[in-house]
C-alpha cells in the first residue's frame, strides 16, 4: 500500500508548515519580541500623558444622602501624537489635603484604546451621596484628581456634587467608584 507513506508524509509536510507559522522562537529561545520589535521598527503610540489632554466635566449629581449619582469625565487629545490607554485612571477625592483612593468598578474589563488627535476618551465616577455635615459617614471631598495609566502627570476637576458617603463609619474609603477608560463620541 503506497497511500499510507504518502499520507504519513503529507500530514508531516503539514504540520511542518503549522509550526513554522506559529514562529519558532516562543518555546524555548526566551525571544519575546513582537514581530516590530524584531524588525526594529517602532511603536509611534507610547502611554497618553494626562497633561495632553483638555478635559470636560459633567454629573448627575445625586440628590439627597443615600441617593446615587454619576460625574463623567471626558478626555480630548490635544496633542499631535497616537498614545495609548489601558486600564482604569487611578482616581482620588480630596479631602482637606487627604486623598481617598475611589476604587475600579469591579465588573468592568478595560480595553486597549489608542487615541489620535482629537479623539476622545472618558471614564465615569459613580458615588453614594453622603449625610452633609456627618464626617463620621461622609467626606467633604473639595477636588477629584485623577492620573492616567502610564502616565505621571495628574489633572483635576473641583468637587461640587455634595458629600460622598464612607463604607464605614469612620473610615477612609468612599462609597464611590471608577469606570476604566472608554472611547466616548463617534
Amino acid at each position: 500500500m503506497r497511500t499510507l507513506p504518502i499520507t504519513v508524509t503529507a500530514l508531516a509536510a503539514t504540520l511542518a508548515l503549522t509550526l513554522t507559522a506559529c514562529g519558532g522562537d516562543d518555546g524555548g529561545g526566551g525571544d519575546n519580541k513582537t514581530s516590530s520589535e524584531k524588525s526594529g521598527a517602532s511603536n509611534s503610540s507610547t502611554a497618553c500623558a494626562a497633561d495632553k489632554f483638555t478635559q470636560e466635566v459633567v454629573a448627575s449629581e445625586a440628590p439627597a444622602a443615600g441617593d446615587t449619582g454619576t460625574v463623567s469625565v471626558t478626555l480630548t487629545n490635544g496633542s499631535g501624537a497616537d498614545c495609548t490607554l489601558k486600564g482604569f485612571p487611578t482616581v482620588g477625592l480630596d479631602v482637606r489635603g487627604t486623598a481617598l483612593s475611589v476604587a475600579p468598578e469591579k465588573s468592568a474589563a478595560p480595553e486597549k484604546l489608542t487615541v489620535k488627535k482629537d479623539e476622545t476618551v472618558g471614564f465615569t465616577i459613580t458615588y453614594v451621596r453622603g449625610p452633609a455635615g456627618d464626617a463620621e459617614k461622609a467626606a467633604a471631598v473639595t477636588t477629584a484628581k485623577f492620573a492616567l495609566p502610564g502616565a505621571d502627570a495628574e489633572l483635576s476637576f473641583a468637587w461640587k456634587y455634595g458629600e460622598v458617603a464612607l463604607r464605614s463609619a469612620g473610615g477612609n474609603e468612599p462609597d464611590a467608584s471608577v469606570t476604566p477608560l472608554q472611547r466616548t463620541g463617534d
